[in-house]
């Protein structure tokens, strides 16, 4: 009895290992496959960011220019930040809602939720925080897209939130980040359409040569060159 339950557990705990595994490799392979692969960064357009902290990705957009103004669709970009300052920028992303709202650290993510999320997946939000001159860096990369890629990259973006009656604010959810605020989202989190993902897709809804699928943070910070990478190209 001992030995089959040994066995089972092996067998199992061999299986996980071989599911991950399969996944890794499968997140390798989509993210190295390119949607517009002719995209070139223009010489006038919309600078965004893509901001990494090594496994969760968002998209850093200024606060307001002449074609979009996110105030309106975002209520807490109206708030000061603590040095009473308001912001200038937003980034941008989305995940899992449980995680968001109640997780604040991954030593607080339980197997059960983990078990959920990896399975069966679950309801989504997008993360707001709010920034002031977010310096360009290895974790904040600078992108140039034009203003017509931009428009699209707007209409990605909303496009995955519901839409509100005229005249109604955007319910504000709070969440494990203080400082960051949540709204409701229409897809589901999966597996197979996690945070990154999500923002691989908008960039490439937006015509931004991206891996056709990048679950994986590194999946897609492999297609926006660090700032140091990228005047080392421009100088070629």
């Amino acid at each position: 009895m001992m030995r089959r339950t040994l066995r089972i557990a092996l067998g199992t705990v061999a299986a996980v290992v071989a599911l991950f595994g399969a996944y890794i490799l499968a997140a390798w392979i989509g993210s190295s496959v390119p949607e517009n692969a002719d995209w070139q960064q223009p010489e006038d357009g919309v600078e965004i960011m893509v901001e990494t902290n090594g496994t969760h990705t968002s998209i850093i957009v200024p606060v307001a220019n002449e074609q979009k103004d996110w105030r309106e669709t975002f209520p807490s970009a109206l708030r000061p930040r603590p040095s009473g300052e308001l912001p200038t920028h937003l980034a941008i992303g989305y995940g899992e809602r449980e995680v968001f709202l109640h997780v604040p650290t991954w030593d607080d993510l339980t197997p059960a939720t983990a078990l959920r999320i990896a399975t069966l997946g679950g309801e989504s939000l997008v993360r707001v925080s709010h920034y002031i001159r977010p310096a360009p860096s290895e974790y904040h990369r600078p992108l140039r897209i034009s203003r017509e890629q931009y428009a699209a990259l707007v209409s990605a973006i909303e496009g995955d939130m519901p839409v509100l009656p005229e005249g109604a604010v955007r319910e504000e959810l709070r969440g494990t980040y203080a400082d960051d605020a949540y709204y409701e989202a229409l897809s589901d989190y999966t597996m197979g359409n996690t945070c990154n993902t999500w923002v691989g897709d908008r960039l490439a809804d937006a015509g931004v040569e991206m891996g056709a699928w990048t679950p994986l943070a590194g999946g897609v910070m492999k297609w926006i060159p660090a700032p140091d990478e990228r005047r080392e190209d421009d100088t070629v």
